[in-house]
């Protein structure tokens, strides 16, 4: 039996949406540790069981594999710095986080959604994973909502519902898309964003979703990145006027020869000449906020706007 490719499986394994969770332990010696997953599952309610799965290239997977106590942290929209911190390889991560011990002595990360400690009642190996079933002894939530996770980025669920918003009568509406490959963004031959034109019952994604499939892209379609108006733009006459604009980022594993979009760096937007128009200021808040995956929703227009983040809702 031929074996899946790893990397396919993975693109696989991440069209399931998620949240995001730190989970922490205390070490032997009395240090913390912990590490950033979505590979968490709720079990029962009766006993209250839950389990996550450490992986074995954790540096600190032999503290997990022994430990009696761990604590899950789900994380709240805006603490994509905390995520992206507990899940780099050195470095001392709690210094970079405000957190509080449990009764157990494992890490409670401030602003999170929900909290669970637990004790470890069972362990199964499991591949390269191991599954680690923990019995919940105490845990708190919030109303604050949920951090996401799919297809390799972070989104939001509120801010995707706001910014989902229907435009006004009076407008065109324009879905376009910033679409990754590897460390490139997919453009026109005139160096815009790919765009196609909203009618009144058919949503940005699945509208760019039908475009990119009709020139032989299969894209990862992710969450709202930018939504504007532009008054000054579309027709002058007629029942509409101006372009109500929602901008969507998206993964693409492979680009076929034939492809009619061309490949730009995406640090090229961040190192070149600043301009003013709003499709240069996208991708250049796009190429900054790629470096750290730490992504804002902007709300405005080609005038002036908005970024929202945690706590602005």
């Amino acid at each position: 039996m031929t074996s899946p490719d790893p990397e396919l499986l993975r693109s696989a394994f991440g069209r399931f949406m998620t949240g995001v969770t730190v989970v922490t332990a205390r070490a032997a010696d009395g240090g913390n540790v912990g590490f950033t997953a979505n590979s968490f599952t709720s079990v029962s309610l009766d006993p209250p069981l839950l389990l996550v799965c450490p992986g074995r290239h954790l540096s600190s997977f032999d503290v997990f594999s022994t430990t009696d106590h761990f604590a899950i942290n789900i994380l709240a929209e805006g603490q994509e710095a905390v995520s992206n911190t507990f899940a780099a390889d050195k470095g001392d991560r709690f210094s970079k986080a405000d957190w509080a011990a449990d009764s157990n002595g494992c890490a409670l990360i401030s602003g999170r959604t929900a909290a669970f400690s637990c004790t470890v009642t069972q362990r199964v190996d499991a591949g390269d994973h191991l599954v680690l079933l923990g019995r919940v002894t105490d845990f708190d939530a919030t109303d604050r909502p949920g951090l996401g996770y799919n297809n390799g980025g972070y989104f939001s669920l509120s801010k995707e519902r706001q910014a989902n918003a229907p435009a006004s009568a009076s407008q065109l509406s324009v879905g376009s898309v910033i679409l990754v490959h590897q460390d490139n963004i997919l453009l026109t031959r005139d160096n815009k964003l790919p765009s196609v034109q909203l009618d009144d019952h058919t949503g940005a994604r699945r509208a760019l979703s039908v475009y990119l499939h009709s020139i032989g892209l299969d894209a990862h379609m992710g969450p709202v990145y930018s939504v504007y108006d532009n008054p000054n733009s579309g027709p002058k006459s007629g029942s509409k006027s101006g372009i109500h604009h929602v901008v969507l980022r998206a993964r693409i594993a492979d680009v076929p020869t034939d492809c009619p979009l061309k490949s730009v760096p995406i640090n090229s937007f961040e190192q070149g000449p600043a301009k003013t128009d709003m499709q240069h200021l996208i991708l250049r808040r796009f190429a900054q906020e790629h470096r750290t995956q730490s992504f804002g929703l902007y709300l405005g227009d080609v005038e002036k706007g908005e970024i929202r983040r945690h706590g602005d809702d």
